[in-house]
């Protein structure tokens, strides 16, 4: 199986929605021009900056087909699965397929806390179900709960040959350098998943990161990476910092709120979060997020 393409920026892109919460094409279709322009090198569709958990499936369908026609090749497009049930995840990840989808990236269940063995079978039997389709496991504990362990991936690496990579979201450089050290041998790509410590990662042998920041500023976040393989590492540290206060001041406000927030203060049409349950940022918050990005030369 192809790997070679599983590398660089990813970007989680941002669902946009109109008034009555349904994917606005147009405006869906400009933001996936304006962030392959900014340099990402792939695109994650409903990831978690892409509220998947608040979009109907015939919605996510139609919304990752715009994506894809639009995308038109340029970068592979991937396509996120967080669901609890295992016969939803099939489902999903062969709607992905369908949908022409590059790749696809499934979170571990939620709310509940499977063993080891029953996390296995959960992700070996959604691999199964496409097995011509790369797939990425999603680490976030912070979100779920508990994380996966350096033994689950490693017998994933090697037992489900679809089973590819990862990206991981925990914060943990050494459980981080744990999942790289103990695949290696499988050419297993794994991805960081925190934007402020995409330097980090690739110190590591990470081969880029899935960054909420390149929905609102790719040119920061690629050209961390981009100096990094090109072996400016002063440069790549040096524009890591310059994103970093940046990527901070979001987090007065909720998740994935944020993203939309420095975006539209960017002046991109991005639209509203899925509502009542989340609100725009405000006041003293949004001024934060207005100081740094303006310290950065964004706006």
């Amino acid at each position: 199986m192809n790997t070679e393409f599983i590398k660089g920026v990813i970007v989680p892109i941002l669902t946009i929605i109109d008034g009555e919460e349904r994917i606005d094409e147009a405006a869906m279709r400009r933001h996936v021009d304006f962030v392959i322009e900014g340099g990402v090198l792939g695109i994650l569709a409903f990831g978690s900056n892409g509220e998947f958990y608040m979009v109907e499936d015939g919605e996510m369908e139609r919304g990752l087909n715009i994506i894809v026609d639009q995308t038109n090749g340029r970068v592979p497009v991937y396509f996120g699965i967080g669901a609890i049930s295992t016969k939803k995840c099939v489902r999903l990840a062969q709607m992905a397929v369908r949908c022409r989808a590059d790749g696809i990236s499934v979170l571990q269940p939620m709310f509940l806390k499977p063993t080891e063995e029953e996390l296995f079978l959960h992700f070996k039997t959604i691999g199964e179900s496409v097995p011509d389709t790369p797939m990425l496991l999603y680490n976030n504990p912070g979100r779920v709960g508990y994380t996966l362990s350096g033994n689950l991936v490693q017998r994933l690496a090697e037992e489900v040959p679809n089973i590819v990579g990862m990206k991981d979201t925990s914060g943990d450089i050494t459980q981080m350098e744990e999942f790289i050290r103990r695949t290696r041998h499988t050419g297993f790509k794994i991805f960081g998943g925190k934007d402020t410590l995409l330097y980090a990662s690739m110190c590591h042998g990470a081969v880029g990161g899935v960054c909420t920041a390149a929905n609102f500023m790719p040119e920061l976040i690629t050209d961390i990476y981009n100096k990094y393989v090109a072996g400016d590492l002063n440069g790549a540290l040096e524009a890591q910092y310059k994103l970093n206060p940046v990527r901070l001041a979001m987090d007065g406000a909720s998740f994935p709120v944020a993203a939309k927030d420095m975006a539209r203060l960017r002046g991109q049409a991005v639209g509203e979060p899925y509502r009542p349950n989340l609100l725009t940022g405000e006041g003293k918050t949004l001024e934060n997020m207005r100081r740094a990005m303006r310290a950065a030369g964004l706006i």
